[in-house]
């Protein structure tokens, strides 16, 4: 249990109560804020409390089903548990938990993907309706009265300002180093009132450390002490060290070429074993006082940190495996005036990602030969977990890097294709593509060039040949044109694997 000294207001005790009781303020067709993005800073007793009661709501013939909204993706004792109590009807806009997932593909949950960018503007727009309960969770409660954030903010802000009532969660767990190390910025409003976001460089502070609340609102307060579930990395393996070492050649070439500062520009970086590996690189790399302006902070960023090599990073929550977050729990002072959280509106915003110059990496499920890129949906159809932040930052960024595997399931599948099943990326937004196999700099380069450099630099070679012979055939075609595809058989890979369980 947390210690008293972490809901410091005394007119706050007496909300203090189980996770079960807070779990009964919420209803049936309920709209629920939670906090939690990529695994961290999610409330973790009350969704748990509230799935056992849907169960048992459900055995007695009663329907009891919720909408969620979150950051991004939450935990097993969030989206897990209210998945399998089938207690989910609608869900936003990211999810990558596996029960879920099938809900989702089976038609059993209703799913909206969304750039994380635009979830906040439309929740106050008024287009995803009221917001019924905020089930946040935070670190403590100053003698003010203000929140002190968690390991995410996410949509945090917002959800706390919409809903009608609000459920905290004051996770002990969560290191009190975390105090000082949020930036909440209140100055964003809706057309014709919005004007520029005065930051001007990643480790600019533009706002304050907490949130404000208003305590009228705060209906139940549950104390808890629950690690994050984020989920290990695995080494980098023969592959991922291969893409990393395309990506990392790249960079100092392009320094060179541009004309770029020794600490390069902001970095933006998915999450996994790869970025882990490109992090990793960038240490030993001709780069110095390097800065993140990016949507979490991973294991390799701390180690940069540590070895000196980045200087500060900005994002919104940290995603980290469950070591490096318990070395970040014991080590927080280490890293406090180096880290900086945001709200998601000002972490991924499309104009302070233009404006900064970020370099944008990010991963892909596939990418057809003119570099329109699929993130999100296996063989078009099936989604896998949403587009995330990545279109935030591969439309706006200095550089647009995305990065894969040239193949899947033991080379069953190609991730370099005729034609991309499903489009989150389309090819005005994708400048690089990297694969063990090579790069690809596709500025500057019409369809025909990309596809070819896209062919030969990128594609493993036991589907090169068809992918030549498909682009020739694709450009003597009766239709041609500029960018050529032979309709027939564009999508015959997928369909190959659909009906073989390979595209070879």
């Amino acid at each position: 249990m947390t210690q008293p000294s972490r809901i410091a207001p005394q007119s706050l005790h007496s909300k203090i109560m189980s996770a079960e009781d807070a779990a009964s303020l919420v209803h049936n067709g309920a709209a629920v804020g939670m906090s939690g993005f990529t695994g961290s800073g999610y409330p973790k007793a009350v969704p748990l409390a509230l799935a056992a009661r849907i169960e048992a709501e459900h055995s007695a013939g009663h329907p009891f089903r919720i909408k969620i909204w979150s950051g991004a993706s939450t935990g097993p004792e969030l989206d897990g548990a209210l998945a399998k109590a089938d207690g989910i009807d609608f869900r936003l806009p990211y999810n990558s938990d596996p029960i879920a997932r099938q809900k989702i593909n089976a038609g059993e949950m209703n799913y909206v993907d969304m750039h994380l960018s635009q979830v906040a503007p439309m929740a106050w727009q008024g287009f995803l309706g009221p917001l019924d309960t905020a089930i946040i969770e935070v670190s403590g409660i100053t003698p003010e009265g203000d929140l002190i954030p968690s390991s995410s903010i996410g949509n945090n802000k917002t959800w706390l300002e919409r809903a009608d009532k609000i459920i905290l969660e004051v996770n002990s767990w969560q290191s009190e180093m975390l105090n000082g190390m949020h930036d909440i910025y209140y100055g964003t409003a809706l057309p014709p009132n919005r004007v520029p976001i005065p930051l001007n460089k990643p480790d600019d502070r533009i706002g304050q450390p907490h949130f404000k609340v208003d305590p009228s609102k705060i209906v139940a307060i549950v104390e808890t002490d629950a690690p994050d579930r984020n989920a290990p990395f695995s080494a980098p393996g023969d592959t991922a060290e291969a893409i990393a070492d395309h990506i990392l050649e790249f960079l100092m070439w392009e320094a060179k070429r541009a004309g770029l500062p020794p600490s390069l520009l902001p970095l933006q970086s998915g999450v996994g074993n790869v970025p882990n590996a490109v992090m990793a690189g960038l240490i030993k790399a001709p780069f110095e006082q390097m800065t993140a302006f990016t949507e979490v902070i991973q294991d390799g960023m701390l180690d940069m940190i540590e070895a000196g090599t980045l200087r500060v990073a900005s994002a919104t929550a940290f995603s980290l495996s469950p070591e490096k977050a318990e070395y970040f729990n014991t080590h927080a002072k280490l890293f406090r005036d180096k880290l900086i959280l945001r709200p998601q509106e000002i972490s991924n915003h499309p104009e302070l990602v233009r404006r900064l110059g970020c370099i944008a990496m990010n991963g892909l499920i596939e990418a057809d030969i003119y570099g329109n890129v699929n993130s999100t949906h296996v063989m078009g159809s099936r989604i896998q977990n949403g587009i995330g932040g990545s279109g935030d930052f591969a439309r706006n960024g200095y550089l647009s890097i995305f990065m894969t595997p040239s193949t899947a399931k033991n080379g069953a599948i190609s991730a370099i294709v005729p034609m991309a099943s499903h489009v989150d990326h389309i090819n005005q937004d994708v400048q690089v593509i990297v694969t063990e196999q090579g790069l690809a700099d596709l500025r500057g380069l019409d369809p025909k060039k990309k596809a070819a450099l896209i062919i030969e630099n990128c594609a493993h070679p036991m589907y090169r040949d068809a992918l030549r012979e498909y682009f020739e055939r694709a450009k003597k075609s009766s239709f041609g044109g500029h960018t050529p595809h032979d309709l027939r058989e564009a999508l015959s890979w997928h369909q190959r694997f659909i009906d073989t369980g390979s595209m070879l």
